[in-house]
C-alpha cells in the first residue's frame, strides 16, 4: 500500500496560500535539500485543482529548472470534482477521496504532494494522509488563508525537525490515527 506525503511552504502563523509573495527570501541550498528529500522518494504526484491549472499553464516544456524534469515525466494525479481530464502528460483525474484510496491501495511507494491546502485537509480528515511535512518560514503574514483554516483536531507526531541556516523550520509529522 502506498502513503501519501504532503510539503507545505508555511508561516508562524500558519499562511500557506500566496508562497510566492513571502517564501523566496527564505529558500537557499538546505531548503532545496529538504524539497529534494520529499520529491526524491515519489513514485507519483497528487495535487488539487488549483495547483493543477496553475502547474500545468507553466511546467510543460519548461526545461530552464529541476524540478521540470521531476515533474514532467513523473505519474500525476489531480483530486477534482470538476476536471474530467487534464492535458499534461501522465496526468489522471481523481474524482473523489474513494479514489484516492484507491490510488493508495495500487501504489507501492510514496504519493508526493505539495500545495493544494483544501486537498491537505481533505484528506488529513479522511485519514489518507500519511506524512505532512512543513517548512516554516519564520514570518507572519496574516491575512491569507492557512492549511490549517477548518481543519477539525488533528493530533500528529512529530518524526524530525531541524532549524535550517535561514530560520526556516522543517518539520515532518505523521498524523495520530485515533479510534
Amino acid at each position: 500500500m502506498g502513503k501519501i506525503a504532503a510539503a507545505l511552504f508555511t508561516t508562524v502563523d500558519g499562511s500557506a496560500e500566496n508562497p510566492q509573495n513571502w517564501h523566496f527570501p527564505y529558500f537557499d541550498d538546505a531548503m532545496g535539500k529538504a524539497v529534494d528529500q520529499h520529491n526524491d522518494r515519489c513514485e507519483a504526484y497528487l495535487m488539487g485543482r488549483v495547483l493543477h491549472d496553475m502547474w500545468s499553464q507553466y511546467w510543460p516544456g519548461n526545461t530552464t529548472d529541476e524540478f521540470g524534469d521531476f515533474i514532467n515525466p513523473i505519474r500525476k494525479y489531480v483530486l477534482s470534482t470538476t476536471l474530467e481530464k487534464s492535458d499534461w502528460e501522465n496526468t489522471s483525474v481523481l474524482s473523489s477521496l474513494d479514489d484516492v484510496r484507491a490510488l493508495k491501495d495500487s501504489t507501492d511507494g510514496w504519493i508526493g504532494m505539495s500545495g493544494s491546502l483544501s486537498t491537505v485537509r481533505a484528506l488529513l480528515e479522511a485519514g489518507l494522509l500519511d506524512e505532512l511535512v512543513l517548512l516554516v518560514d519564520p514570518i507572519v503574514v496574516s491575512g491569507e488563508r492557512r492549511w490549517t483554516d477548518e481543519l477539525g483536531r488533528t493530533p500528529l507526531d512529530l518524526v524530525s525537525s531541524e532549524a535550517l541556516p535561514t530560520g526556516v523550520l522543517h518539520l515532518v509529522y505523521r498524523p495520530v490515527r485515533e479510534g
